[in-house]
């Protein structure tokens, strides 16, 4: 699945689709922005809701799972959560961190800001680990298992996770490592994935971006300006039953390394390759007419009869109408790892998925793709892994403050 939700509800590694992918996450609405002011953007780490969720996409990310260390518990915890929130203050400002005992490593001394953000998460174990089950949310339940998974329990899951995302190389990596060396003797790694994207300023003018397989990808995902974005996306002020009120404000985050076969997805003629998305590679709009943003028409035959966008096709499959309106904003990135003993590329995506309720958004979507995608042949989920993502914190605050110290 690479995919994603439409405004109206769908997914796609969007591949363009009107399920989307990075959508408007993706896309910038400002002007392109010069490379010489790329460092002065700057995103506040006190909010509502946490940074790196509906901010713009960044050009690269990292990606982090730790577990506690062994007689870890909720007293650690917290004190490692006021250590992680007191570096991503500082150091998202563009100031050094550990300012007040001098241990920054001076990766990024020359450098501003860059958007940096740093957003973390509550894996499902975390509430064993610190005895806080009573506090768990029901929409933290394991996902279930999709016959397309090849999964590493190695990479995936975790107690916490942390996303981190950048405009320049060095100042995401200069948060990569004083987070890691916050963490102290608290808690190890798990895992560590590393992203990229398109630069702004990159084009002349603002464009949905492309994914590795060349696909436009990020037509349609929900968009905060849309009346129901905030439903859709975060957990309400006041939550449902089955949801903790240290929630509030909060969202949920799906994560899934994906690596796209390219070797055989570069073999097919491009006619195939439209075929399996349903939409033009040129520019992303469906094989129905129309422009990157027109409706796709699922119900126009072609003179000999047949759909004209096939019955497998990614986009028929995540279309809106066809998941029962199911949400979530697609905000993922790139990645290479290398080239393989045998030649082949380990690329693809690192899926990032945010909805009010993982259960409602990302798995109704996915059992879709699941049953009958055309894109299935091209891709393998390897690693997956599901966080509790409490909202911003206030001033004063740490993130997780609400659940560890209530």
């Amino acid at each position: 699945m690479l995919g994603t939700v439409s405004a109206a509800g769908a997914t796609g590694l969007a591949l363009g689709a009107a399920a989307g992918a990075t959508g408007y996450a993706a896309r910038r609405p400002e002007p392109a922005t010069a490379l010489t002011t790329l460092g002065t953007g700057s995103v506040p780490f006190e909010g509502a809701h946490q940074p790196g969720i509906t901010t713009p996409m960044h050009a690269r990310g990292h990606l982090i799972a730790f577990d506690l260390a062994p007689g870890a518990g909720r007293k650690e915890a917290a004190a490692l959560l006021r250590r992680w929130s007191a570096s991503a203050r500082s150091i998202m400002a563009g100031e050094p961190a550990g300012s007040r005992t001098g241990g920054d490593t001076g990766i990024a001394l020359d450098a501003g800001p860059s958007s940096l953000t740093v957003t973390f998460g509550f894996g499902r174990s975390f509430f064993d680990r610190t005895a806080l089950t009573d506090r768990r949310p029901a929409a933290l339940d394991p996902l279930p298992a999709f016959s397309s998974d090849h999964l590493d329990a190695g990479r995936s899951d975790g107690d916490l996770w942390i996303q981190i995302g950048s405009d320049d190389a060095l100042v995401a990596f200069h948060a990569l490592r004083t987070l890691q060396k916050d963490a102290g003797s608290a808690a190890r790694v798990r895992w560590q994935m590393n992203g990229f994207n398109r630069s702004p300023g990159a084009t002349p003018h603002p464009m949905t971006a492309r994914n590795l397989m060349g696909q436009v990808d990020g037509t349609g995902n929900p968009k905060p300006s849309e009346p129901d974005f905030d439903r859709r996306i975060f957990v309400p002020a006041k939550p449902a039953a089955g949801t903790p009120a240290w929630m509030a404000g909060g969202s949920y985050a799906v994560v899934r390394r994906i690596r796209m076969l390219l070797d055989d997805w570069e073999k097919l003629p491009l006619g195939k390759q439209e075929q399996v998305i349903g939409r033009h590679k040129s520019d992303g709009s469906p094989l129905t007419g129309g422009k990157e943003t027109s409706k796709l028409d699922l119900d126009r035959t072609g003179p000999d009869g047949k759909l004209v966008v096939p019955v497998n096709a990614h986009a028929r499959i995540s279309a809106p109408e066809a998941n029962g309106g199911a949400a979530m904003l697609r905000r993922p990135f790139s990645y290479h790892d290398g080239i393989g003993p045998d030649g082949t590329p380990d690329a693809g995506l690192l899926f990032i998925c945010w909805q009010a309720d993982p259960l409602k958004g990302f798995v109704p979507v996915q059992r879709k793709l699941d049953r009958g995608d055309a894109l299935s042949a091209f891709i393998r989920h390897e690693a997956s892994g599901l966080f509790a993502v409490p909202g911003g914190a206030g001033p004063g605050e740490y993130v997780g403050q609400r659940l560890l110290e209530s």
